[in-house]
């Protein structure tokens, strides 16, 4: 699964976490989902490391909002 390293300052670059809690979904559920660890998720979602564009478009689909609403905006 494509990762990449945060490199700009630490900024909260996704929004997987805020979207998971509106959704009640858990890191367990996403990560079974993905068939990728909870440790990978936690990662996504602490801003640790970002998902790349195909697997951040398929956690989309599975929690049914646009790829854009998992991404923060750069306004």
């Amino acid at each position: 699964m494509g990762m990449v390293p945060v490199l700009v300052n630490d900024q909260n670059l996704n929004r997987i976490k805020a979207v998971l809690a509106e959704k009640h979904k858990s890191n367990k559920d996403l990560a079974e989902f993905m068939r990728c660890t909870e440790s990978s998720v936690s990662r996504w979602c602490t801003n640790a490391v970002q998902p790349s564009i195909k697997p951040l478009a398929k956690i989309a689909k599975w929690l049914d909002v646009d790829t854009r609403e998992l991404l923060v905006s750069a306004k």
